[in-house]
């Protein structure tokens, strides 16, 4: 089920949402998109959790994973910026407000199954709280 956030948010906007055999078309306020329509059929963990990947939107990169839990993604729908849920601080975070790394989101899709969230960003600086640009750097096993 896409969820396409326009480039430059309008004062109205229609969301086209499809999955499955269905398909609805939201309409939305700037300011306002929540995505609730798309979060009502995400399926989230037994924590309430999905996992969402991060990827650079204009060369496919695989930057890295993180957790959303229902307000991490309406938060990130509203403001643009990828908000995820801390596991182990039991908190929200917005990437890049501390490093300066910041993701900007330019779309937000949900998968085929539901249960899990694909964010395009324009990544500033490096991903992984490492340092490298990305979380999988070195790390591969075969």
């Amino acid at each position: 089920m896409p969820l396409r956030i326009p480039r430059c948010t309008p004062r109205r906007a229609r969301v086209q949402v499809t999955g499955g055999r269905r398909s609805q078309s939201v309409d939305v306020e700037a300011r306002q998109t929540s995505g609730d329509d798309v979060i009502a059929a995400l399926k989230f963990n037994a924590d309430g959790l999905v996992p969402a990947i991060a990827q650079q939107h204009d060369t496919g990169e695989v930057l890295m994973l993180a957790w959303m839990d229902a307000e991490a993604l309406r938060r990130t729908v509203a403001t643009r910026k990828a908000t995820y849920w801390s596991r182990s601080r039991a908190d929200y975070w917005v990437k890049g407000e501390t490093s300066g790394h910041h993701q900007a989101v330019v779309s937000v899709a949900v998968d085929c199954d539901g249960d899990t969230v694909l964010l395009q960003v324009d990544q500033t600086g490096p991903a992984c709280h490492t340092g490298t640009r990305t979380c999988f750097t070195g790390r591969e096993i075969a």
